[in-house]
């Protein structure tokens, strides 16, 4: 039997962190956050100083990062990854031989999305940018332009498992049972 790896996607603010903790403490899913594997890289790196300057880091070096963490792991969540269309063809190429790969589509209305950024804010909670209206709308327009098209692909690719989970619920453990059930079979 492969080894699970769970693609948690969705908007910002849809909970991918925290449903992602939640399968971690629960079953021991290894767990890879892109973003915080990259902003962990020394400054003086290549890739430190691309981030640095608020570049995308070009997809054949974030390729590389990824199958660092990937390459020998067993079950695993991946958040952050993938973002383009590029990114989930490299990943369905190179792993649906060696992983069950799950998509979790975590789905809200952007009104929702704005919502909880909003309440994360309130509550002293989430990203420094999430304060700042403009990064939260180029965030969000950069979600539907180049993240979407990867989730459409993903939903038809072949040999892989996809969930469309509506989590626009108020309560946690109602939208964690979805997705509890999703991976469940």
């Amino acid at each position: 039997m492969k080894p699970k790896m769970i693609l948690l996607m969705g908007g910002q603010g849809v909970g991918k962190g925290t449903h992602a903790r939640t399968l971690v403490a629960r079953d021991g899913y290894a767990y890879f956050e892109t973003g915080a594997v990259l902003r962990a890289l020394p400054p003086e790196s290549n890739l430190g100083q691309i981030i640095a300057r608020g570049e995308l880091v070009p997809d054949a070096e974030l390729f590389d990062v990824v199958a660092s963490q990937i390459d020998g792991a067993g079950d695993i969540i991946l958040d952050g990854f993938p973002r383009t269309l590029g990114q989930a063809q490299w990943i369905v190429q190179n792993y649906s031989d060696k992983f069950d790969i799950r998509v979790i589509y975590l789905n809200v209305p952007e009104s929702v999305m704005l919502a909880r950024i909003e309440n994360r804010i309130r509550e002293g909670g989430g990203r420094a940018d999430d304060a700042d209206a403009a990064i939260v709308r180029r965030r969000l327009d950069s979600f539907w332009k180049t993240t979407m098209p990867a989730i459409e692909w993903l939903r038809t690719a072949p040999g892989i498992r996809f969930s469309d989970i509506d989590v626009s619920a108020d309560e946690f453990k109602d939208n964690f049972a979805r997705v509890s059930a999703a991976l469940s079979h």
